[in-house]
């Protein structure tokens, strides 16, 4: 048993040997990452009409700033906490990563020897007419023995580049994990506070229709004594079903946000909705996050790490697609012992030892080999326009945001002007109709401008918001 021992060790240990000598060799191309198709620097928007609100641009970067620390929101940082941990697109990024993970350690497992255990039996009879003593012979074997079967000695590199191909996309499929728990905080902090602007709409809407309700039955009261037209009532009745259809409007918009928002959750919110937009400090603390360069999207965005990865395994298997122009060189070892008698299996003498060194050489397979290698450069070619691409929509979404963060902060002050100039204007139709100067129409078409103005800022209020989220996860923020 000793001297089985020492020739088992001394085999598994030649093979482990080779496999580690022969693992450097590697017939694919030599990575380089691909020159990114963008401008050096995001282009420069010019001042917005009016005077652009300047935004300080020098605090911390967005893949720098967790979400905790990016939303204040206690209720939102509380969605954002339960959708990261519930949310089903999460769970199913999770499980690829698993798969990927498995399907990486099984190609992993291919660059090291397999040992088996084995024991087996065998009764054969050999019949007179073939036998070499003119009789029929019985004969019994038993075997036990541990053996290495068809372990490829990898000299050009085709198991390694398999297992480099393996790697990376795992590693991709991580990446592409953490890209989509960036688009998750992003998109609930988004769905977020577009239901808190339908509500806040809605409680405009809801106090213009009371309001305007109130006046109509004034208007009904002043008709009935001749101190009204029958005209100024239908107008009053049309403002107050005006406000009424968008209160009820608002209504829906703002039940299906909160629908939208318990899908990004993964449940319903252990809180009733409550709060109000943010306000316009947070949105520019929101919006103050340096863009930095776009080199940097290179390192910072997961989405564009994932792309390169993927192009990484593209590449691997260009190596294991011309390693397979060469022979192959397989071995096959066993170290056991044989005896007739099962009893006997483990005596002294009985020892056996068997190694089948095997080389395959290709020499006509009808062009699948270069059918294969043609396609690994051509879904390497995929991936590098996929990985340009990827850096492109990276480009055009930071590009975006900063145009939006550049005008929006105008477009909110403008039309916060106008809800304000709406409002003193009603206040100076309403007394000059008081004293008789004006016309009960020019005060209801006042009435209406107010409350269109009022219902379009919180309409840019939203937009500005959910620009500056999107800029913050254009960036590669909300990872932490």
């Amino acid at each position: 048993m000793m001297k089985t021992d020492y020739k088992l060790g001394a085999l598994t240990s030649v093979a482990a040997a080779a496999a580690l000598l022969l693992s450097g060799c590697s017939l694919s191309p030599t990575y380089q990452r691909p020159d990114a198709p963008v401008a050096a620097a995001y282009p420069a928007a010019p001042a917005a009409a009016g005077g652009a609100a300047s935004i300080a641009t020098a605090g911390k970067p967005a893949a720098d700033t967790g979400w905790r620390e990016f939303f204040r929101d206690e209720r939102l940082q509380q969605l954002i906490a339960t959708a990261l941990e519930y949310n089903r697109d999460l769970r199913t990024a999770a499980l690829r990563i698993e798969e990927a993970r498995a399907a990486y350690n099984i190609q992993s497992a291919d660059r090291l020897p397999t040992l088996n255990g084995t024991l087996g039996g065998s009764r054969v009879k050999t019949p007179r007419s073939v036998s070499a003593t003119g009789a029929d012979i019985t004969s019994t074997r038993f075997d036990a023995g541990v053996g290495i079967s068809s372990f490829e000695l990898d000299f050009f590199g085709r198991v390694k580049s398999l297992n480099d191909a393996a790697l990376a996309a795992y590693l991709a499929t991580d990446e592409a994990r953490q890209a989509a728990q960036i688009s998750v905080v992003a998109e609930v902090a988004k769905a977020y506070f577009t239901e808190r602007a339908y509500a806040e709409q809605y409680k405009l809407a809801q106090q213009t229709y009371d309001a305007r309700a109130r006046t109509y039955q004034l208007t009904q009261q002043r008709l009935e004594v001749g101190a009204s037209s029958r005209l100024d009532l239908r107008s009053n009745e049309t403002l107050m079903e005006t406000a009424r259809v968008a209160a009820l409007t608002l209504a829906r918009q703002r039940a299906q946000a909160e629908n939208a928002l318990t899908l990004l959750v993964g449940q319903a919110p252990a809180s009733a909705a409550s709060g109000a937009m943010a306000s316009d400090a947070a949105i520019d603390a929101m919006s103050a996050v340096p863009e930095g360069l776009p080199s940097e999207l290179l390192a910072r965005r997961p989405d564009i790490r994932a792309a390169e990865q993927r192009l990484k395994s593209a590449n691997a298997n260009i190596g294991a697609a011309r390693a397979a122009f060469f022979p192959r060189i397989s071995l096959t070892a066993a170290i056991g012992s044989s005896s007739p008698d099962f009893s006997g299996l483990f005596d002294s003498g009985t020892g056996s030892w068997s190694f089948v060194p095997q080389l395959v050489l290709p020499i006509f397979d009808a062009g699948r080999n270069r059918a294969n290698l043609n396609l690994s450069e051509v879904r390497k070619n995929i991936a590098v326009a996929d990985y340009e691409k990827t850096i492109q929509t990276a480009f055009r979404e930071v590009a975006d945001a900063l145009a939006a963060r550049t005008y929006l902060g105008s477009q909110v002050a403008a039309q916060r002007a106008v809800q304000d100039a709406q409002a003193d204007r009603l206040k100076l139709l309403q007394l000059r109709f008081d004293n008789g100067v004006a016309s009960s129409l020019d005060v209801l078409d006042a009435q209406r401008e107010l409350f269109s103005a009022e219902q379009s800022l919180v309409q840019a209020r939203l937009l500005r918001t959910t620009s500056a989220i999107e800029l913050y996860r254009a960036l590669g923020g909300g990872l932490k």
